[in-house]
């Protein structure tokens, strides 16, 4: 079983309230939610199927992403590291370590754009009182690059995206997703080396 079978029954539960449902998993997923908002935003968007709608959709979550990660910033702020280092592992938390220190609001932006986790990022951000006002703007553009992108495209392009989809289309977008992910990859796996090598250095 797939993880993200595990999470169906809580997706469906909350699909059945509708935007208000989208808005708990989204403001959740934030926080301490592992469910990735994709699950519900996307299929809203599609059966959506229009621009206006769809771009409204990605405004919702937008801003409940980050109204739930001030949220989450307050949490690291308060609880500090043990709560870090009982959600996540020692390795992602030295890399987000990194992307904090190293690349300030561009790494909020990053973490808020990508699959990395963003809510530890934002449990890392408010356990080393990073300025809440670049927090919170790397955040919209961020999250409203992760939510606007795909549902512009869906709510543009949305009928003709789903009758092209085949085998063929699905290991084009195989071949350009492997293209994209290593050099993000090995970057995020350089992260713990650059840790490493300033630890040496101290």
């Amino acid at each position: 079983m797939e993880i993200l079978d595990y999470f169906e029954p809580v997706v469906q539960f909350l699909d059945g309230f509708g935007l208000i449902g989208l808005i708990i998993l989204i403001f959740t997923e934030a926080i301490i939610n592992p469910i990735p908002p994709e699950t519900l935003f996307l299929p809203m968007v599609i059966t959506d199927g229009t621009v206006p709608g769809s771009l409204f959709l990605a405004l919702i979550a937008t801003i409940a992403s980050v109204l739930g990660a001030i949220v989450g910033y307050w949490v690291g702020d308060k609880a500090g590291r043990p709560l870090i280092d009982r959600f996540s592992s020692e390795k992602t938390i030295r890399r987000l370590e990194v992307l904090t220190e190293r690349y300030g609001s561009s790494g909020i932006f990053i973490a808020a754009v990508s699959p990395i986790p963003y809510k530890v990022f934002a449990w890392i951000a408010g356990m080393g009182k990073m300025d809440l006002r670049l927090f919170i703007i790397a955040g919209i553009l961020g999250r409203g690059v992760r939510f606007g992108v795909p549902a512009m495209a869906i709510g543009a392009y949305g009928e003709e995206i789903l009758a092209s989809l085949n085998v063929w289309t699905f290991s084009i977008i195989a071949i350009i997703g492997a293209i994209l992910i290593i050099p993000l990859f090995r970057w995020w796996e350089g992260l713990l080396d650059e840790k490493e090598e300033e630890n040496v250095a101290d």
